[in-house]
């Protein structure tokens, strides 16, 4: 069954505002939005501050919490750890503070201190044991969680020859890094040497961006990862395998470039994950992007064109979206299609994607 861009919409259901600047970027707290449990979620800015919202059982977001007194400077990135009631904050300051919930309190646990520079992202892995952080010195660090809300530095890893602008786990070994230095890394640990050595770099000798890399996601099977670049191109890599007599490899491989889409800088994109159960086919891939403009833009999979293999095609342009730039643009992984902005203008914004109700399905 064919889509046309008529058929979806992507409808604002809330404007969350509390800032007092330009809010960077926000991070849904896993499991929740399923299963009866409210969806929670952070976000911050460079009014030094991370706000916590949570969605009441009619739906409607509620301001819970504001983090500050630990934040001297601007907040650049959070993580929500998977197991445990712990957030990560990364700092312009060059720390990472920790916070534990408990209930609706949150209190600071501990600070990671080691970068030279400020600390641009962080990341957990899947069981919450080991957290990632990366920075304006080039430099990625993997910490590991000890009991009583302890932290030890086991690696230290340099590649990139510029700052690194994100870092993102997959799984519980993979570890993936962008940078200003055009290229991905992926790392990965030996376990016999408790080490993170880089197994790949994606640059433009592997049809790679040409210019600094903001954005990394992946699809909910681990398979493929979506990029974003400011040489306003967004790029889809797949995860390969090949067999020889020493043994098996696995490896990421470009697939196909999304180009012509923005005329100014691609700030974040993230990969829908959860199920689209409406769709009465093979479920497609859903992408949405945001950057230095006032929109929001969705991209599916290309059903129709399987002769160049897996391709994108544009869904919708969400116009003035924002009344300045998007900095950051996620997916909540629940079982509503809620998506989340956040923007210079100071607020966040919730949207839901809808879509008239196939033949035989029900609508949302």
């Amino acid at each position: 069954m064919n889509f046309s861009d008529g058929d979806f919409e992507l409808r604002e259901i809330q404007k969350l505002e509390g800032h007092a600047g330009k809010v960077l970027g926000i991070a849904w707290k896993q499991d929740t939005g399923v299963w009866g449990c409210p969806a929670v979620i952070a976000s911050w800015s460079d009014d030094n501050t991370v706000r916590i919202w949570e969605q009441n059982f009619s739906g409607t977001f509620n301001f819970k919490a504001v983090l500050e007194e630990s934040h001297a400077r601007t907040v650049r990135s959070c993580a929500w750890s998977p197991p445990f009631k712990l957030l990560a904050v990364a700092c312009s300051d060059a720390t990472t503070a920790i916070w534990k919930n408990a209930g609706d309190v949150y209190e600071r646990v501990y600070t990671l201190e080691g970068h030279d520079n400020g600390v641009r992202s962080v990341s957990w892995n899947v069981n919450g044991e080991l957290l990632a952080t990366c920075g304006g010195d080039k430099s990625v660090w993997i910490w590991e969680v000890l009991p009583g809300n302890e932290f030890d530095c086991v690696s230290v890893l340099q590649g990139h020859t510029k700052y690194a602008k994100m870092v993102q786990w997959l799984g519980d070994y993979d570890l993936f890094s962008c940078s200003n230095d055009n290229t991905i890394k992926v790392w990965e640990e030996t376990r016999e040497e408790d080490d993170w050595p880089c197994i790949q770099t994606l640059g433009k000798s592997d049809s790679g961006h040409t210019s600094t890399i903001s954005c990394l996601s992946f699809n909910k099977y681990g398979d493929k990862m979506v990029s974003c670049s400011d040489d306003l191109t967004i790029k889809i890599w797949s995860c390969e395998s090949e067999t020889n007599y020493v043994g098996s490899k696995t490896f990421w491989k470009h697939v196909c470039t999304l180009s012509g889409y923005h005329d100014r800088t691609i700030f974040s994109v993230d990969w829908m994950r959860e199920a689209i159960h409406w769709v009465p086919v093979e479920e497609p891939a859903i992408i949405a992007s945001v950057g230095a403009d006032d929109a929001i833009r969705l991209f599916i999979e290309n059903k129709d064109n399987e002769v160049d293999g897996f391709t994108f095609k544009l869904l919708l342009k969400k116009e003035k979206a924002h009344e300045m730039n998007i900095n950051s643009v996620k997916w909540n992984a629940g079982d509503k299609r809620l998506l989340a902005s956040a923007s210079d203008d100071g607020t966040v914004k919730i949207w839901e994607l809808v879509c008239p109700c196939p033949a035989g399905h029900m609508a949302s």
